[in-house]
């Protein structure tokens, strides 16, 4: 998968030498609370996390979950990409940034990237979103995207609101 640019970000495929960052990100309070403890507690682990999803991913369907860099310092901010679930028929858009990197813009300029990336190169007919309710800032980036409500769905022990690329019918 190519690398993406946008103005001020490189969006690349997550390779082991991203452990440190991985692990680092996912054990943010934030990821802990939004999106939930992927149980990557060491470098070790976080090698696994990268090799069985987003590497995984790669391989498997084209696409996966891409680290997010600043293009001018090369600094890791977070990751966005396209996540296969068996359970749902199409890819949702996934993405989690450092704290410190919120409320740039960085979710929508990598999420418009992503999605037109989707469009464009590998013809996907629609991307979903899926967010907890009340994660009210994460609603906002999937609407500033152009996604819209489409149903509520119950994963696992989460209810989720699941929005979509798609036009409502």
């Amino acid at each position: 998968m190519p690398t993406i640019q946008t103005e001020r970000l490189l969006l690349s495929e997550l390779t082991p030498d991203d452990a440190g960052f991985i692990l680092q990100l996912l054990n943010e309070p934030s990821f802990l609370d939004n999106i939930g403890d992927r149980g990557v507690r060491d470098l070790d682990g976080a090698v696994r996390y990268i090799l069985d999803g987003p590497v995984n991913s790669y391989a498997r369907y084209g696409h996966g979950l891409l680290r997010v860099s600043l293009r001018d310092s090369g600094e890791p901010i977070g990751m966005c990409g396209l996540l296969k679930r068996d359970t749902l028929p199409d890819a949702d858009l996934g993405y989690a940034f450092l704290p410190r990197h919120w409320s740039r813009g960085y979710a929508i300029e990598s999420g418009t990237a992503v999605l037109q990336h989707a469009r464009e190169v590998l013809a996907l007919p629609r991307v979903l979103g899926l967010v907890d309710p009340a994660n009210q800032p994460s609603i906002k980036v999937l609407e500033r995207l152009g996604l819209r409500f489409e149903r509520e769905l119950r994963m696992g022990e989460e209810d989720l609101h699941v929005f979509t690329t798609e036009a409502a019918a």
